[in-house]
């Protein structure tokens, strides 16, 4: 029998598209597939770190995947910037909003038999605490990471940005977020060369 044509990765892959920052300048570009894929190695990480040195019994495997997925409306929305995003809380509302429309529109171009799958991925809300948790982090990981290599650019529109993140990473006290900053954030700050042992 055959099937009907879906266009739902053909449209998500357009989010190579949408660049992230766009109030900012940029010495790096960074769009949304890109900076998606960094979560989800950092989420998959942190999951591996909690499991392993913290007592931690969570999915890595079910986190990565849904940090794949977790600006993925963002192809319909595109990147609101978080001092937008965040300006009020009529705004937060109105923003969430948009996004569970989006999320809904974006299962809807998915064959019927697959929307259960990809629910919990497109629907972060589904997703257990404990995973949202993680995803998180790892998205304000990224997003400082994305700072100090501006930084390390000499682009310094970003120190205040870094400064901030780096204070709510700290602030939120998770444990293999710490462990990240300390074994492998000081690599970040290395030339090519030195992480190739030359």
């Amino acid at each position: 029998m055959p099937h009907s044509v879906s266009h739902f990765f053909a449209y998500v892959s357009r989010l190579r598209w949408i660049k992230r920052w766009g109030l900012m300048r940029n010495a790096i570009e960074e769009n949304v597939a890109t900076h998606s894929w960094e979560v989800a190695t950092l989420a998959h990480a942190l999951a591996l770190i909690r499991n392993r040195h913290f007592g931690g019994q969570v999915n890595a495997d079910r986190i990565a995947a849904a940090a794949l997925y977790h600006d993925a409306t963002e192809v319909i929305t595109g990147d609101m910037p978080t001092p937008v995003k965040y300006h009020s809380r009529v705004m937060r509302e109105a923003f969430g909003d948009i996004e569970h429309k989006a999320e809904a529109e974006l299962l809807a171009l998915l064959p019927e038999d697959l929307r259960d799958d990809f629910s919990p991925y497109l629907r972060e809300s589904r997703l257990p605490a404990e995973d949202r948790e993680l995803i998180k982090a790892a998205d304000r990981l990224s997003a400082w990471l994305k700072c100090r290599a501006e930084i390390r650019a000499g682009n310094k529109e970003f120190e205040p940005a870094e400064n901030q993140i780096r204070a709510r990473l700290e602030e939120d006290g998770l444990r293999e977020v710490a462990y990240f900053m300390e074994v492998f954030a000081p690599s970040y700050e290395q030339p090519l060369d030195n992480l190739l042992g030359r």
